[in-house]
């Protein structure tokens, strides 16, 4: 048996079962299908357990997914959240915010090519909790935009009506990066370059931008 093979039939080792399930889930996103046309059956085969094992730490395929879709954000929301926190609002915090952003999409690639793969075809339960963490991301950016200078006498929907163009903005570059080989690196660099590019029209065509006044 070869070390590859003996590696992937390998047993997890008591209390890594859970890590073991959701890996396998990522793997056969990647290699094979969206999530929800994964049955149990296959991802603790891949995983190497039996079936029954899987009950022990989730009640359903449905509980998996959701489970990856928090790891997915979580530490991506943190990262965000601290670069603007730390940051002035300036060129600086816009290229390291978009820098960090995409440095993290190439270290979790499998984590985003299950969010992009359930966005679009997975099942209502899944499109439904992605779109409220893209809500979530949305609504943070906008309430840190509100302490900007020059963005301080937008009204709080006008605010989210510009978060939305960035986050939308990012989320289709996103969707480029991941249809690009993990070895291009000057394509993957390009994208950085327009993400980049994007967002500082953007802000630009917010200093030209009149919010109107809340109605009475």
């Amino acid at each position: 048996m070869t070390k590859e093979a003996s590696t992937k039939t390998r047993k997890p080792k008591r209390g890594q079962t859970r890590e073991a399930l959701m890996a396998a889930a990522l793997d056969l996103v990647v290699k094979k299908a969206p999530f929800s046309s994964l049955s149990l059956r296959e991802v603790t085969k891949r995983a190497g357990v039996v079936p029954t094992a899987f009950y022990r730490h989730f009640p359903d395929m449905s509980a998996l997914g959701l489970t990856l879709l928090d790891e997915s954000f979580r530490t991506l929301r943190q990262m965000m959240r601290q670069v603007r926190q730390e940051q002035t609002p300036d060129e600086n915090m816009l290229r390291g915010s978009v820098e960090t952003y995409f440095n993290y999409v190439r270290e979790n690639r499998a984590h985003f090519l299950f969010v992009a793969k359930e966005l679009f075809g997975g099942t209502p339960t899944m499109r439904n909790a992605i779109r409220r963490e893209i809500r979530m991301f949305t609504n943070e950016l906008a309430m840190d935009m509100a302490r900007f200078p020059f963005l301080n006498h937008f009204s709080s929907e006008d605010l989210q009506m510009m978060a939305a163009l960035v986050v939308n903005n990012v989320t289709a570059l996103t969707q480029e990066m991941l249809e690009l080989e993990e070895s291009d690196e000057f394509g993957q660099q390009q994208v950085l370059i327009a993400a980049e590019k994007q967002l500082r029209l953007i802000f630009l065509g917010v200093t030209q931008w009149k919010s109107s006044q809340p109605s009475s």
